[in-house]
């Protein structure tokens, strides 16, 4: 069996204010759909990144009565490389992105770091090697 990993799916409950996002905040090319959609791909380098409407996916999975959310530590985070974080975090705070840690170097993670949110509370982080 061999298995390829293709695109991660954000299952989202505001499709419209996260396509936006990702389009014009995180600036990524449109691969598929647009923000009145069910639906929408971006381009982000070799993975694609998916956006789909929670509860169509909750009731294709038959799960559609079950809670929405729970108050929970993060389960995932969208990792994404840059050039150099001190300056993608200016860009993004002059895009009025609400930042959930300022840039700092980790060096038992071997990167310098900073995390945000997207408008449906998905943790993103970007990071660059240090030393690099």
């Amino acid at each position: 069996m061999t298995l390829q990993f293709t695109y991660v799916r954000l299952l989202v409950s505001n499709f419209e204010a996260c396509f936006i996002f990702y389009r014009d905040i995180m600036e990524f090319d449109i691969g598929w759909g647009d923000e009145n959609g069910a639906y929408a791909e971006f381009k982000t380098g070799n993975t694609k990144l998916a956006l789909f409407r929670q509860h169509l996916m909750a009731e294709a999975v038959g799960n559609a009565n079950q809670p929405s959310s729970l108050e929970c530590l993060d389960r995932s985070a969208l990792i994404f490389a840059v050039d150099n974080v001190d300056e993608t975090y200016q860009q993004l705070t002059k895009k009025d992105v609400r930042f959930v840690t300022e840039p700092c170097d980790r060096p038992d993670w071997g990167t310098r770091t900073a995390h945000f949110r997207d408008p449906d509370g998905n943790l993103i982080e970007i990071n660059s090697n240090l030393g690099s």
